[in-house]
């Protein structure tokens, strides 16, 4: 076969390939029947079983989801179905302080996969021109890409529902002495909230905003406390909002059960702090053992060697 006829099937392959290419990405792209209808009915109720997942926001995710069509959407509705755990993504997205939906963080889940993909499929190409590449391999390669993207998503909420949770414990025995002052002097509980996320900030504070808007539009104290108990992650909160709610509904005295609760709090930070201390103790000798002992060593040592060269013969 000559080149010329070569070269003229390789054109007509690639030009079909394009063409095809071209066509699909079109019909993709074309606005489906639930993108017409659903903006008209989504306020209707479900009658049937609950959706997987929430229903996409106005989020920068959602926007890329949007632009994008139908591919991310599947692609994040293909994530729920292999990885499930709806319920416990939305818990530890409340618990980071998130405002998003499931949804969004499927998107970004495959986002986050398609960022690992093309990590790995430009470190194949680079050894594939080097001469040493592997389809078989590539191709192995760019899954681990594509599952440790996703992975790394879901493991960075944790990370973020744990950091939140840490600054609420740190900010917790100061907001709850400000909360127990305040009540002592002589104000309601309501309005002791209201000064103290009036002249605090942080996350504690938000989650303490949204307990007193709640109680703002009608929904009674103890019932707020006892939502924020259930949804919050930290036990020292939790037991802080239901004594809180206890104390409303009961008219037990509550700047005493603040005072016992900050000092509770306090009391186990110490304790924690003592033993990473223990824990810790062995690398806290490391700096010890191997940076100052050896340059102290050398300092008092060196000038008696340097004196011993000196008065040799």
């Amino acid at each position: 076969m000559s080149p010329l006829l070569v070269g003229v099937l390789l054109g007509a392959t690639t030009g079909f390939g394009l063409v095809l290419v071209l066509a699909r990405l079109h019909a993709l792209h074309r606005p489906t029947l639930a993108l017409r209808v659903l903006p008209y009915v989504r306020d209707v109720p479900r009658l049937g079983r609950p959706a997987r997942m929430d229903e996409p926001t106005s989020s920068p995710v959602s926007a890329a989801a949007g632009v994008f069509g139908p591919v991310l959407r599947a692609a994040a509705d293909a994530v729920e179905r292999i990885l499930g755990g709806a319920a416990s993504v939305r818990r530890r997205l409340m618990r980071a302080g998130l405002d998003k939906t499931v949804h969004d963080f499927r998107v970004e889940q495959v986002l986050w996969g398609v960022g690992g993909f093309a990590v790995v499929a430009a470190y194949c190409l680079l050894t594939t021109l080097g001469g040493h590449g592997d389809t078989v391999g590539s191709l192995l390669l760019s899954t681990a890409g594509v599952a440790t993207g996703v992975l790394a998503r879901d493991t960075y909420l944790s990370s973020q529902v744990t950091v939140r949770e840490r600054k609420v414990l740190a900010e917790f025995p100061v907001l709850a002495e400000l909360l127990a002052l305040a009540v002592a002097a002589g104000e309601s509980p309501v309005a002791a909230l209201d000064r103290v996320v009036r002249r605090s900030g942080g996350e504690l504070s938000r989650d303490l905003a949204s307990v007193l808007a709640a109680v703002r539009t009608g929904e009674p104290v103890a019932q707020a406390f006892d939502r924020m108990a259930a949804t919050t992650g930290v036990p020292s909160v939790a037991r802080f909002a239901q004594g809180v709610a206890v104390a409303v509904e009961r008219g037990t005295p509550l700047a005493d059960v603040l005072h016992a609760q900050a000092a509770d709090v306090r009391e186990a930070g110490r304790r924690e702090l003592i033993e990473v201390a223990a824990r810790k103790e062995i690398f806290m000798m490391v700096p010890v053992v191997f940076l100052v002992l050896p340059v102290t060593v050398l300092v008092a040592f060196w000038p008696g060697v340097i004196g011993l060269h000196l008065t040799t013969p």
